[in-house]
C-alpha cells in the first residue's frame, strides 16, 4: 500500500511539473481573436514568375494588397539594423557568400533577391509598404547572444508603429524578453517534433520551454498535428497556429487542429 502511494505521488509531481513546463500564458490576451481564422501568407506573397521573391516588399504589398496577413523574419546585421530575410546565408536567395549578421545594411543592400531588382528590405522599409493596411506576424530570428539585441532594436522600431502586428519566434529567449518588456504584445512559441540527438531541439519540439515564453499562441508545423504535448498545450489555451501549409489539401487535413493558417504557393479557399 506505501509503495502505491509513494508511486502515485510521484506521478502526481511529474504530472504537476510537467504542467507547469508547458502551461502557456494564462491571460487571453485580446489581439488572439484578430488572430484566430486568419490566413497568412508566409514571408509574403511571392511568386517568382511575377518576379516577386519571398520577403521582399513587392511580395508585402502583393498581400496587403489582397488583405492576407504577412509572416516575415528579422535578422540584425553587423552594424545592428533590422533586416527582413529568412536564412543566416545569403547563398540561397541572393546567389552570394556570406552570412547576413556578419554584414553591413550597405553591404546587403548591394545583394539582389533570386536575381530580381528586389533588394533585402529593412524592417522600417517593410512597415512602411504595409502601412498599416494588414497585420504582421514577426518571426525573430537569433542565437544566444543577438536575440537580446535583436530584441532591442526591432522594438525601438515597432514602438513607432501604428499597424497591429504579432511576435513570435523558436527561441525562447525571445519571448522572455517580451514577457517581461513587452506584455502587451501577442507573443508565440514556434515549433516541430525536432528529432534527433539535439536535447533543447527535443524539448523544444515538446513545448517544455513554455515555462519561459508563457505563449499566447504556438506555431506547430502542420505534420506535427497529432503531436501529444502540441494538443494538450492547446488544450491549455494556447491558440493554435500551423506552417506552412503549400497547398488546399494540407490546408483541408489541418482545419480540424488549426485555427489559423501560414500558406505559401497557392492561394486558399476560405471557409
Amino acid at each position: 500500500m506505501h509503495i502505491v502511494l509513494i508511486l502515485l505521488a510521484a506521478l502526481a509531481a511529474v504530472s504537476l511539473l510537467l504542467l507547469f513546463l508547458i502551461f502557456p500564458s494564462a491571460r487571453r490576451h485580446p489581439a488572439r481573436e484578430k488572430l484566430r481564422g486568419r490566413y497568412i501568407a508566409h514571408r509574403g506573397l511571392h511568386d517568382l514568375v511575377e518576379n516577386t521573391p519571398e520577403n521582399s516588399l513587392a511580395a508585402f504589398r502583393a498581400a496587403a494588397e489582397q488583405g492576407y496577413m504577412i509572416e516575415n523574419d528579422i535578422h540584425l546585421t553587423a552594424d545592428g539594423e533590422v533586416v527582413v530575410f529568412h536564412d543566416s546565408s545569403l547563398k540561397r536567395m541572393c546567389g552570394v557568400e556570406g552570412r547576413i549578421e556578419q554584414m553591413t545594411l550597405a553591404e546587403l543592400k548591394k545583394c539582389c533577391l533570386q536575381g530580381t531588382e528586389e533588394q533585402i528590405p529593412t524592417l522600417q522599409e517593410c512597415l512602411d509598404t504595409v502601412d498599416g493596411r494588414v497585420p504582421l506576424l514577426i518571426e525573430f530570428k537569433c542565437d544566444r547572444t543577438t536575440c537580446k539585441p535583436l530584441c532591442e532594436a526591432a522594438n525601438k522600431i515597432l514602438s513607432a508603429y501604428k499597424g497591429e502586428y504579432f511576435v513570435q519566434s523558436f527561441y525562447p529567449p525571445v519571448l522572455l524578453w517580451y514577457r517581461q518588456h513587452r506584455k502587451d504584445v501577442c507573443r508565440g512559441q514556434l515549433a516541430a517534433p525536432f528529432k534527433g540527438k539535439v536535447l533543447y531541439k527535443r524539448m523544444l519540439g515538446c513545448l517544455l520551454f513554455n515555462f519561459v515564453s508563457r505563449p499566447d499562441f504556438v506555431s506547430y508545423v502542420h505534420t506535427g498535428q497529432n503531436h501529444p504535448m502540441r494538443r494538450l498545450v492547446t488544450r491549455l489555451g494556447a491558440l493554435p497556429v500551423c506552417w506552412t501549409l503549400r497547398s488546399q489539401e494540407e490546408l483541408d487535413a489541418s482545419r480540424m487542429a488549426f485555427e489559423t493558417y501560414i500558406f505559401e504557393g497557392f492561394i486558399p479557399k476560405e471557409k
